[in-house]
């Protein structure tokens, strides 16, 4: 009953009230001849009785018949109250053994009155909270319906991204065993201890730097046990940066990238470079390899980094941006510039 009556008599809901029943208080004053004292005592208790009305209808009954719309309720409750609230203080005035108020012409013109304004004051202030009401409630769904399309969005993105990391990888072992290497067996053993970290984290809708460090580092592993003699790595991460938030496989998509299209290609292999850095209350990463370069014209982002720049928007808005641009003497990097969440 308590938490009932703190809800009805909200502090935003009672300072409408009572700014609402000032109102009628300052028109009234100038005529009214009991004193300041008792008008503001009836207009605020109108004002107090009218957002009672509305509040106890907004509830109760919990099921209406389908041809009364609760707004009529609550509007009707309000002209209800007016009335008996101020019957009640014109009972509750009226000295024993004195004759009824409606007896006495000024008394009953007060009466009428302040019930007139009570209820003309308390419908439009109804009406205005119902439109408030109504429209938070439209502005609520639709922030709802956007964060649930959002993440739907979000894991159809991550499952766009999931078959493509794991058939390239697979397309790797497979050249492995057809030419016969002896490295076949560790390579697919990496495989399995990645896949066990990663593919759990898929499914996640925010995951850390720290992780994807990790994950990029066994990736590039399992890479170099691939190739050997072709491909180098190196890591710059600023301190702190690790506990930085963001969209799963985002620094992987950028080295898996960086390996099939800069280093596989490239007849002598090349390096990748994984940098991190903290500037300014944003994460700017960068993955850059010395393979063979930008094929397409303007840098133009393939389906795995369209994909990745899609859920980067949906987790950061336009806070967040990726590019490829060309390196000298050859290569390509790719910059990804992000708010700093953790």
């Amino acid at each position: 009953m308590t938490a009932l009556l703190r809800q009805l008599f909200a502090w935003p809901r009672l300072r409408v009230a009572l700014g609402v029943s000032l109102i009628p208080f300052v028109l009234l004053l100038w005529q009214w001849t009991s004193g300041p004292q008792s008008l503001i005592v009836r207009t605020t208790a109108l004002g107090l009785m009218g957002l009672l009305a509305y509040g106890v209808f907004e509830r109760w009954p919990r099921r209406l018949p389908g041809w009364l719309a609760r707004w009529v309720l609550q509007l009707a409750a309000i002209g209800a109250v007016m009335p008996v609230t101020m019957l009640f203080f014109y009972w509750w005035a009226t000295k024993p053994g004195a004759p009824a108020f409606w007896t006495d012409p000024v008394r009953m013109e007060g009466f009428v009155g302040l019930s007139a304004i009570g209820m003309f004051f308390g419908w439009w202030t109804g009406l205005f909270a119902l439109v408030r009401q109504k429209d938070g409630l439209v502005r609520s769904q639709a922030v709802a319906l956007e964060r649930q399309a959002a993440e739907s969005r979000m894991q159809l993105l991550q499952q766009q991204i999931q078959p493509h990391f794991l058939f390239n990888t697979l397309a790797n072992i497979r050249e492995l065993v057809q030419s016969g290497s002896p490295q076949a067996p560790a390579v697919l053993d990496s495989l399995i201890a990645y896949l066990r970290a990663a593919v759990p984290r898929l499914h996640e809708p925010l995951t850390t730097l720290g992780q994807e460090l990790e994950l990029v580092r066994a990736y590039l592993e399992l890479m170099h046990m691939r190739m050997p003699d072709r491909l180098q790595f190196g890591f710059e991460v600023d301190a702190g940066a690790e506990r930085l938030r963001c969209p799963p496989m985002t620094l992987l998509t950028l080295v898996e990238n960086a390996v099939r299209h800069g280093i596989d290609p490239a007849e002598d292999g090349g390096r990748i470079d994984v940098r991190v850095k903290l500037d300014r209350g944003r994460c700017e990463a960068q993955v850059c390899d010395t393979g063979v370069g930008l094929r397409s014209p303007g840098g133009s982002l393939g389906t795995g980094l369209a994909a990745l720049r899609e859920r980067l928007q949906l987790v950061f808005g336009s806070d967040a941006t990726l590019s490829l641009a060309p390196q000298q003497p050859r290569g390509a990097c790719a910059n990804l510039s992000f708010p700093v969440t953790r």
